[in-house]
């Protein structure tokens, strides 16, 4: 009966499974179908770019056109946004997020497989790390001066007591909203199509109506799972920028 009534609730395909259960010290560090997920897009991404770029054809294939296609719009969103050798410095941070984003979102949406990116404390990580990068990069690059840009120059100081807070403030948000946008989206949509799901088979012969609408909501979130990833990716340039150029 248990396993009968596993997934049930629309929530419950979110669930943590362990495959392979690791203590280290009171610390769980189990292997999980989330973890199983990630090794997989990894596999697919590095899979796809092997065949991609392996040939190098002068008329490019399809998995060479996606290849292609992604490099272009990764550069292109790098240099309008960062510009200059920083474009191409953080070419390979971003490129990589971006298409592990891409296809662990693109993964997560094929029957039984397991969205990790529904996980907010997947995402929270992962905008946390490029937030504390390029927190460090500014560091870096402009030592004491990084303190301006929560007061930018020829601000009165008379407004400082204003300002500042809502600067910090602003600048703490980063990482929950960077990390909250993807969650969100992602949990919202597959909730949302379990939910219809049910419905196709509840209604029987009229269930041909919800699974319309499932077909048309499905091709919106293969939309939706780009659209994440490339958001997700292009706010990581802005971050890097502002770390570059703080207000300028």
């Amino acid at each position: 009966m248990a396993t009968a009534e596993k997934h049930e609730g629309p929530l419950d395909q979110f669930a943590i499974e362990r495959f392979v259960e690791i203590d280290l010290g009171g610390f769980d560090a189990s292997f999980t179908n989330s973890s199983t997920m990630m090794v997989v897009t990894v596999a697919v991404v590095t899979l796809v770019m092997t065949l991609g770029l392996g040939r190098g054809r002068l008329v490019p294939g399809r998995v060479q056109s996606i290849v292609e296609l992604s490099y272009e719009l990764v550069a292109k969103m790098l240099g309008d946004i960062v510009g200059g050798r920083g474009a191409k410095r953080f070419f390979p941070f971003v490129f990589s997020l971006f298409m592990f984003l891409l296809f662990g979102n693109l993964l997560g949406l094929i029957p039984y497989a397991f969205t990790f990116t529904s996980h907010i404390i997947v995402t929270i990580a992962l905008a946390g790390f490029i937030f504390a990068g390029t927190t460090l990069l500014a560091i870096i690059i402009h030592k004491h001066k990084f303190l301006t840009y929560f007061l930018p120059p020829g601000v009165p100081m008379w407004m400082a007591p204003l300002l500042v807070p809502i600067e910090i403030i602003s600048y703490l948000a980063r990482p929950i909203s960077l990390s909250v946008r993807l969650f969100a989206n992602m949990m919202a949509g597959h909730a949302i199509l379990h939910v219809f799901g049910g419905f196709v088979f509840t209604l029987g012969f009229f269930g041909f109506l919800p699974f319309a609408f499932i077909v048309a909501l499905y091709g919106l979130e293969l939309l939706v799972a780009m659209l994440q990833a490339y958001v997700f990716a292009i706010l990581t340039c802005l971050y890097i920028r502002d770390a570059i150029y703080l207000h300028h």
